[in-house]
């Protein structure tokens, strides 16, 4: 009887743990999110805009980008966001920086093509 309860102790601990572990790997993962989301902005906003042609991104902006995960940044886009900058670009710009972009994601309403072939052309 003494063994059950402390393995049901050990379990306990264990389960208390892993939840106190997630919880701070994701407010870890907001803040740092926000804090490199200014360096995007300013350093990669030319290179996303609506109006001009496709322009590769400075190392400036590559810079900025690698600092950033792709899902989480897509969290934060918003229909004004979207009014403001191309999508496509944006997806251009990050594949172009090196991040893996997967075929099929959605970032705000905007749905990554199958065909990536046609945002990097």
């Amino acid at each position: 009887m003494e063994n059950f309860g402390i393995r049901t102790l050990v379990l306990t601990i264990l389960v208390i743990s892993g939840t106190l572990m997630i919880g701070n790997y994701k407010v870890a993962a907001t803040t740092c999110h926000r804090h490199y989301i200014h360096g995007l902005k300013t350093k990669c906003a030319k290179f996303v805009t609506k109006e001009g042609p496709k322009i590769p991104p400075s190392e400036e902006c590559c810079k900025a980008i690698k600092h950033i995960h792709v899902h989480c940044a897509c969290k934060h886009v918003t229909k004004k966001v979207e009014k403001s900058i191309s999508m496509e670009k944006a997806v251009y710009v990050a594949k172009s920086c090196g991040k893996h972009v997967p075929k099929g994601m959605k970032c705000g309403s905007y749905k990554v093509p199958h065909e990536l072939k046609e945002i990097i052309a």
